[in-house]
């Protein structure tokens, strides 16, 4: 309840900050360059909204997979979508070799999840269930087409900043103030859409969880798909990098989440089963400043402090 809160809350402020901006460069710049901001916003949202799909699809190289194919794979998205309430999405497979999953669509009944090729061979049946079952509470919780709607918002903020700032106008010397204004509050709506894009990340665990999987289930899932991501060459992270909100955890961030998470798989069989995960309730961990501040600039969690909160979970122990 308390993330929901918190993911309405900083939507109401990203929301809040938009309108008094453009309110505010509108008064000095008169009511076409508002005509124009409100526009220009609407096309690029409309836009990303409707051919969004298709850029993850050929971003990712989906096929969507028949219930011939992967039965066990339809079988366990088919339940948890009933469970969740929601209508059975598509099911596709990526091919890339990182280990990972997401969940995309414009609207309810255009859900889609899939998984990558590198994922199917790494978790169990349980881990991977824990996963599918965080995708498809992205779905529930329709964060997907949040985010899509709030990105909007910095980018606002950045073409206001441009053209008060390098528009060539200096008939009103007020101008380069609304525009460093509007720089200043491009970098803190950035920062407060980062900010909503980890909150759904905790949101969609605690899904998972209420859909019936173990939180050391999904915590040993996140383990190996960081560890997975780790041995994975450099040049397979470069064809995703403008996808990676879309995944389960960020790939990018596998060398320094190793790090951190040998503190967690006490007995280095790389995986992480109730017990170790239950030690986390109480042991203080240990996370760098570095790894704090990339946390803040990153669309995911730190991966400790987020198998960390699993710990606090219990309604699946």
């Amino acid at each position: 309840m308390w993330l929901k809160l918190r993911l309405y809350l900083v939507m109401a402020v990203l929301f809040a900050i938009v309108y008094g901006i453009v309110a505010f460069a509108a008064s000095y710049m008169g009511i076409t360059g508002f005509f124009f901001y409100g526009i220009l916003a609407s096309i690029m949202l409309l836009i990303q909204y409707m051919i969004g799909p298709k850029m993850v699809e050929w971003s990712m190289g989906v096929r969507y997979v028949s219930e011939t194919e992967y039965p066990a794979l339809h079988r366990m998205v088919g339940e948890l979508a009933s469970y969740a309430g929601v209508q059975k999405p598509r099911i596709g497979i990526a091919k890339i070799p990182i280990p990972n999953a997401f969940a995309f669509g414009r609207w309810a009944s255009d859900g889609r999840v899939c998984v990558t090729e590198g994922i199917l061979n790494l978790l169990n049946e349980k881990e991977l269930r824990a996963v599918l079952g965080h995708e498809i509470s992205h779905l529930k919780h329709k964060d997907v087409v949040v985010i899509t709607m709030i990105s909007v918002i910095p980018m606002i903020c950045w073409y206001l900043a441009w053209n008060s700032l390098f528009s060539g106008d200096r008939e009103r010397g007020n101008n380069v103030l609304i525009g460093i204004a509007a720089f200043v509050l491009y970098l803190v709506t950035n920062l407060l859409v980062l900010y909503v894009s980890r909150i759904r990340e905790y949101y969609a665990d605690e899904g998972s969880v209420e859909l019936g999987n173990a939180p050391h289930h999904l915590a040993s899932a996140l383990y190996k798909l960081v560890y997975g991501s780790a041995r994975v060459p450099k040049e397979s992270l470069k064809q995703i990098e403008g996808m990676k909100a879309f995944f389960a955890s960020d790939p990018s961030l596998a060398g320094s989440d190793i790090r951190e998470l040998s503190q967690i798989d006490l007995d280095k069989s790389g995986t992480i089963d109730r017990n170790e995960l239950l030690l986390l309730r109480t042991k203080p961990v240990k996370i760098s400043t570095t790894d704090k501040i990339m946390e803040i600039l990153s669309t995911h969690p730190n991966m400790l402090k987020r198998i960390q909160r699993l710990s606090s979970l219990q309604s699946a122990y």
